[in-house]
């Protein structure tokens, strides 16, 4: 695994054979592609506990609109690749300020450094269990 993070141990079931039913491993594949267009301070909240919109939210951010789109789409490619499995939902694309990339249990945010700073995410879910993702290579 390409990136240091702690994993949870949970497993989800799906309806069907061709989605996988770890989060762990959407979440492996998430950070992979984050990592690889060079996504900045990449952080995993656990919001599980805390509410029902999503089990974990994935946020980074990136320095420009190309960059942006570069990790939105490579994340979509990854996923869609590597597990067969595709957002359910995709918002900000058009902006390319704030993309949501919401796959149900997991929520991948990916946003323009002031953006993030304004919405502070992780302040507001300060009660989550917080992880920060780095490249072990």
């Amino acid at each position: 695994m390409p990136y240091n993070a702690q994993k949870a141990d949970r497993q989800f079931k799906s309806l069907s054979e061709t989605k996988t039913a770890n989060s762990d491993r959407l979440i492996e594949v998430i950070c992979d592609s984050l990592l690889e267009k060079k996504a900045e301070d990449i952080t995993i909240l656990d919001v599980h506990e805390l509410t029902t919109l999503a089990d974990m939210f994935v946020i980074c951010h990136a320095t420009s609109d190309v960059q942006i789109k570069a990790i939105a789409d490579n994340v979509g490619e990854r996923t869609k690749k590597e597990l067969n499995e595709k957002p359910w939902k995709e918002e900000g694309k058009s902006n390319k300020r704030w993309v949501i990339l919401d796959y149900v249990n997991v929520v991948v945010h990916i946003f323009r450094k002031e953006l993030r700073d304004y919405y502070n995410l992780e302040k507001m879910w300060n009660d989550a269990i917080i992880t920060k993702v780095t490249d072990d290579k």
